[in-house]
């Protein structure tokens, strides 16, 4: 018996890293699990992991889960994983906001078409699939809505410091700030209806293949994060009443741990 038995998770971007680490953790509470990227098995194999293995990990376990393929910049996309969920388990209980799409380009050169690529996968997905939860959510009076956010929300100190200089994050940045204030409006919306939005960030750098395969960052870099502290805190967040938390952003340095920090 998990924490979270009998419950149904909607996991973005878990086909590795951080949104699987979460998908997994869910399911090993008990939880039923849909998992989505942009294919099942990444046939192009850029990157390592994919959802069929999450899927695989989860059954290994004992757990069940769906993999469903699905473009996050495509509105009727966005609203089959919410179908596909509720045809399988009947209902969502918990919607985890991870996926990404980040270009590291300065935001005075990145183009339009990535920008846009950008803001759709971060805010405008997070945003419809909330809409798209939110109803039955407040009908059966509890939820869980998290959005996996990031540091570069927070404005850049003037003079910047080295990084920040060259800009590679101005727009993935305003994308999760813009992701954090969703979060707080949707709590205050969903306030008395037993649901929980709430966002989370890494305390530290998590090395995603995603940040390996660009050269943001080493596997091995002795500051790297586990990505199971993020899934721990993500738990932590997804078993708790909607008063607990709701509406705050956290970090998973505190949450995975003892103490708590609201940012």
């Amino acid at each position: 018996m998990g924490q979270l038995d009998g419950r149904v998770a909607v996991v973005t971007g878990a086909s590795r890293g951080i949104g699987a680490a979460v998908a997994e953790a869910l399911a090993r509470e008990g939880a039923n699990v849909v998992v989505t990227a942009r294919s099942t098995d990444d046939a192009r194999g850029k990157l390592p992991g994919t959802l069929d293995e999450t899927v695989a990990a989860i059954r290994d376990a004992g757990g069940d889960a769906l993999a469903v393929a699905a473009d996050l910049t495509n509105h009727q996309d966005r609203e089959r994983i919410i179908t596909a969920a509720t045809d399988r388990f009947g209902h969502v209980d918990i919607l985890v906001n991870n996926a990404a799409v980040t270009f590291f380009v300065p935001g005075s050169q990145l183009s339009q078409s990535r920008i846009q690529l950008m803001w759709e996968v971060q805010v405008m997905a997070p945003l419809h699939l909330s809409q798209l939860v939110l109803p039955s959510m407040k009908d059966r009076g509890a939820g869980w809505i998290l959005n996996i956010t990031s540091v570069e929300a927070e404005k850049p100190a003037i003079p910047p410091d080295r990084f920040n200089a060259k800009g590679t994050t101005t727009v993935y940045g305003m994308c999760k700030s813009a992701l954090e204030r969703m979060t707080s409006g949707l709590a205050a919306e969903a306030f008395g209806h037993g649901v929980s939005v709430t966002a989370l960030r890494p305390g530290g750098i998590v090395p995603t293949p995603g940040l390996v395969f660009h050269g943001v960052m080493k596997e091995d870099d002795p500051d790297a994060e586990n990505p199971q502290l993020m899934a721990q805190a993500a738990v932590r967040l997804c078993i708790a009443t909607a008063g607990d938390y709701s509406g705050g952003v956290y970090e998973s340095t505190s949450l995975g741990d003892t103490a708590e920090t609201r940012i």
